[in-house]
Formats: C-alpha cells, structure tokens, sequence
C-alpha cells in the first residue's frame, strides 16, 4: 500500500490541533503535559523567577516548519556551565518540543509527522537584569512527505526578485509632461 502524500493545509491543520493544550502545559482534565520545558520543574506559582518561564511557538514557510523557542537564563548558571553546554541545552529542548509535536500529531491527524533539521539553531540572548537573560531561539525543520509545495522557480511564477527588478525597469530620467516647475 501506497504512503499518503498529505497537502500542506493538512499539515497545518493538523500541527495547529496537536498544539491546542501546550500554551499553558495541563490538558483539559487539569493533568500537566509533558513537553521538556524548564516550566514544568518544579511549582510554576513559586519557582516563577527561578528562570523556569519559558514556551515556545510554531511557523510555517513554505515546505518548513519553525520552531520558536523562548525561556529565562540566569545568568550565574550561564557562567557557570559555559555556552557550549547552553547551546547542547537549546537543542536537547528542540528536539523535545519535535517529539511532543510529532506524538500529538498523531493523535489527532491521519499519519504521522516527519521532520528533518535543516540547520542549527539560532539563538539570541537579551539582558533583563544583573540576574536573569531572556533567550529566543529558532530552529527550522523540513517537513516530509508533502504533496503540493512547489519552489516558485520550478512553477513557472515569477518570484519577488522577478518582481523588484521588473519595477527598477520601469525608472526614468525623463520629467512627465505636467511638471511645471522651473529647474534651479
């Protein structure tokens, strides 16, 4: 039997569903989800300035899915476990928030969700206080078996470069006839 190409509009649908419950971390019964973030250690009522807030969010462009990642750092663990641990940390974190999306992609969409990194990930860090940095961090992922994306250049569409250069030609040096102004 043949594997179903899903359309991109199905992926969508189907990642928008799965993500429902993750804004807050507890599903419809109270019950808290699991998904890896540092949110879920501890009481968020009273660790909530341990550097424990963060989340995360999703994008789409094109044939890729983009993960947004957002969290507190202090800035004493910072220092103290060095920038090669922390960026090993922001990617141990993707790839948990990637599991979580795939396992409730396929609780509520036909099939399974298959996503490929397509690059590091990209972070920055921002100064909040003497204490605490704020981290946004973004990682792209292909995502497979779709059906109907096609880059524009195989289409036949111009693309938006197409698109300025065709406007620069249309530039002039010449005064339009209405223009009664005397040069100076």
């Amino acid at each position: 039997m043949a594997k179903k190409e899903n359309t991109i509009l199905d992926v969508i649908r189907g990642i928008s569903q799965a993500l429902v419950n993750k804004y807050d971390g507890y599903d419809d019964q109270g019950n808290r989800i699991e998904i890896g973030l540092k949110r879920e250690k501890g009481n968020p009522m009273i660790d909530s300035r341990q550097g424990l807030m963060d989340g995360f969010g999703v994008a789409f462009s094109g044939d890729q899915l983009c993960i947004k990642y957002h969290g507190e750092v202090i800035i004493k663990d910072l220092h103290k476990n060095g920038p090669k641990k922390f960026e090993r940390e922001l990617e141990d974190t993707m790839a948990s928030i990637v599991k979580y999306v795939k396992k409730e992609y396929k609780k509520v969409a036909d099939g399974s969700l298959t996503l490929k990194p397509a690059g590091e990930v990209k972070a920055n860090m921002q100064r909040m206080s003497n204490i605490r940095n704020w981290v946004q961090a973004k990682k792209c992922y292909d995502i497979g078996g779709l059906s109907d994306v096609v880059p524009s250049r195989e289409s036949g569409e111009r693309t938006i470069d197409d698109n300025i250069k065709k406007f620069l030609e249309l530039s002039s040096k010449k005064k339009p006839q209405n223009v009664t102004r005397k040069d100076a």
